[in-house]
Order: C-alpha cells, then sequence, then structure tokens
C-alpha cells in the first residue's frame, strides 16, 4: 500500500528503525522532560472527525480509527520534526484510546494506541500529550440524557457534580496507565441550550442554585450579569476538577489548555490562564496571544495553532511566533483508514504551490526541521536552496 512505503522511505531518511547498537543493545533511553523541551513543535492528527472540510461534520463514529498503527504514526510526527505528539485519551464520541481503561475504548481498537504511542514517542524523544474535549463527548450524552443538552457537534454538557466525577475518573485513569506527559483541554466552555430552545435543563438549574447561592431565575429574568457570574465559577470548578486529577495522577502532567476565543468574558483573567502550563490560541493570530500574556502564570507556555478553520497565513504565522518564543502546533483529520496524511505529496512541493492544511503542514515542517519556508525536499531531507 502506498501509505506504507512513503512511511518506510520517511523512517529510513530520518533514521527511525530501531536496530542493535554496536556492542551490545542498546539502551532504553531516558523518557524527555517538558522542561528540555526549548521550542513546541506539536501537532495532531485528529481522530475527533470522520472527514476534512470546512463545514462542521458529525464527530467520528466509535471505531472509526480503531486500526491506527502506533508505529505508524509516531514515524509521521518524526518525519515532520514534531517534538510534541498531541493524540488522544478520548475523543469527542465518547470512546478511549487506550485499553483497559475507566471509559470504554474505541469499538475494535486493534493496539494500546495510546499506551504505545507514548512509548514510542519518547524513545524518539518527543513527548506524547492526549486529549479530553471538556464539554462535548456524545457517549455522556447518550448515556445521561437528563445531564446533556443532546449530542450536537458543539458544547452540550453542564459541569454538573456526576459529569465532573466521571471526567475526573476520566483523567487520572489515562495519566496513571498510559504515561502521557499531559493533555489538551478542549472546548471548556458553557453548553449550547439550542436543542432545548434556550431552556435549561433542570441538572442546570439546580448548579446554578449550588454556585451562586439562590434558585435559578429563569431563563426570561437572567440578567447577564447573573449569566456571566454563574458562568464564570461553572468553569472555574470544572477547570479545578480537571487540575486536581491531573496532578493528583502526576505532579508533573502538563495540561494544555486550547480556547478558540481568548478574550471570552468567561475566560480572561481567570485562574485557567494563571495555572495552565501551556496556553493555546487556537484562533491562531499573536495578537490575542500579546493580549493574555499579562494573564498568564510564571509557568504558562504560549502556543499558537495553524489549522485551516483559522485562516491563518502559516508564511506569516510561523516566523512572527519563532520569533516570538511562541510554541507552534497544528492539526487537520486524518485521510485514509490507518489515521495518516500522506506526506509525499506535501513535503516535495513548496509552501507557496499547497493550500489549507497540506500548506500548513509544509510550513510547520520546515520550522519543525530548523530550515526556510524556501527549503525544498531531496533525497529523504530539507535542503536550502542554492544561490
Amino acid at each position: 500500500m502506498r501509505e506504507k512505503n512513503w512511511i518506510g522511505t520517511l523512517a529510513l531518511a530520518h533514521g527511525f528503525l530501531a536496530g542493535a547498537a554496536l556492542g551490545g543493545e542498546a539502551a532504553e533511553p531516558a523518557p524527555p522532560r517538558a522542561a528540555d523541551v526549548r521550542e513546541i513543535k506539536a501537532y495532531c492528527l485528529d481522530f475527533n472527525w470522520a472527514a476534512t472540510g470546512r463545514k462542521r461534520k458529525p464527530f467520528a463514529k466509535p471505531g472509526t480509527w480503531a486500526g491506527a498503527d502506533p508505529a505508524q504514526h509516531v514515524a509521521w510526527y518524526k518525519a515532520i520534526g514534531a517534538n510534541v505528539i498531541q493524540t488522544f485519551c478520548v475523543s469527542n464520541n465518547g470512546y478511549a484510546w487506550y485499553k483497559n481503561g475507566f471509559v470504554p475504548e474505541q469499538p475494535g481498537l486493534k493496539h494500546d494506541f495510546l499506551t504505545e504511542v507514548v512509548r514510542r514517542g519518547h524513545a524518539e524523544g518527543m513527548l506524547v500529550m492526549g486529549y479530553f474535549c471538556v464539554a462535548a463527548n456524545q457517549k455522556w450524552g447518550e448515556d445521561h440524557p437528563e445531564l446533556s443538552y443532546g449530542t450536537p457537534t458543539t458544547y452540550h454538557i453542564p459541569f454538573t457534580d456526576a459529569y465532573l466525577d466521571y471526567l475526573s475518573k476520566s483523567i487520572e485513569d489515562a495519566v496513571r496507565k498510559t504515561g502521557i506527559d499531559g493533555f489538551m483541554v478542549d472546548w471548556l466552555w458553557m453548553p449550547n441550550r439550542n436543542a432545548t430552545g434556550g431552556k435549561w435543563l433542570d441538572c442546570e438549574k439546580q448548579l446554578y442554585a449550588q454556585l451562586i447561592g439562590e434558585p435559578f431565575p429563569g431563563e426570561e429574568a437572567l440578567t447577564p450579569e447573573q449569566d456571566l457570574a454563574y458562568s464564570r465559577k461553572a468553569i472555574d470548578r470544572c477547570w479545578k476538577a480537571i487540575r486536581k486529577a491531573a496532578k493528583t495522577a502526576n505532579p508533573n502532567c502538563i495540561i494544555w489548555l486550547t480556547s478558540n476565543d481568548m478574550m471570552h468574558p468567561h475566560v480572561v483573567n481567570s485562574d485557567l490562564y494563571r495555572e495552565a502550563d501551556w496556553l493555546m490560541n487556537e484562533s491562531g493570530d499573536l495578537r490575542r496571544i500579546n493580549a493574555v500574556r499579562n494573564m498568564i502564570g510564571p509557568q504558562t507556555r504560549l502556543i499558537t495553532c495553524l489549522a485551516r478553520w483559522n485562516n491563518q497565513d502559516a508564511t506569516q504565522v510561523v516566523p512572527e511566533a519563532l520569533a516570538a518564543g511562541v510554541g507552534l502546533y497544528g492539526f487537520t483529520a486524518p485521510r485514509n483508514n490507518g489515521g495518516l496524511v500522506p506526506l509525499d505529496a506535501i513535503l516535495s512541493r513548496a509552501v507557496a504551490e499547497l493550500k489549507g492544511d497540506d500548506r500548513n503542514i509544509a510550513a510547520l515542517a520546515r520550522a519543525y526541521h530548523g530550515v526556510s519556508l524556501d527549503a525544498v525536499w531531496k533525497d529523504g531531507r530539507f535542503q536550502e536552496p542554492q544561490p
């Protein structure tokens, strides 16, 4: 198959294939440390979605990418020069990417995927990060209809005691069992109530009373000030549950918060920004990153994102981020049954010839390998053009 050929070629080109060391068996390398990662060079083959495209697709059906091969995936990330793999603990469909855990695994999961990616990624000197989508979990919504605003492909879960208990146990289990270095926290937002015509679920009315200390006043009587106070308290409580679960399982666990709206009133000047280990602007521009610099903690590292949805120009964002000491990240949906994106036609072409996520991958790969955007792919490596 074509994907096996290009993986093999890239693996050989970069020396990824393991072999016996001269004079005896090679010692197992020590896992990388986050503190040693001077520049964050991250990427994600995004198992959340079934297909690429600008229009929001349904979440990938459980088991869609269940045959993904950990060795091929680690080789893919190594090929583009990433030092941080972002993959999945639990994806938006509500099933896990490792075996024998608190959350049921993806139906038909062929490999103990996340655990094996951690082992192989660490052997290659890469950090491996998982992922939890906080406000969306299709399985949770289906299993607990009274605690969810249906299961649309948007935020649908209020942060009730029952849900935070489930989320905390999911996080602690994944961190302990798989050896991940940390995980991305996505969609830490209040639920979208369109499915009920704006009406609140009884469980969320109870949560309002629990957090605010007075009965829910009703949808029509609720003031913007009351809604803001409640929303900030609910998000903050959820964040603290996430942080407690992660740091209990591993005090060094990296919590990577991503936001597609950095200046939203629910999160600005919050403990989320002050306590996050990594904080990412998913919208991708440096302007919003600079706007929150005075809101973050001394440990917080900032990251920007390249993805087709945010329409950022990779040739502008990449050099600006590198100059500002801001980490880089990108993501795209898989394009074949192995959950991969074939690289030959991307790396071999000039950045200017490509569009969308292919253009982003091409630009990031050059930055991750430490070459210019004009570098060309030849004989299995990037080379600077001759004058």
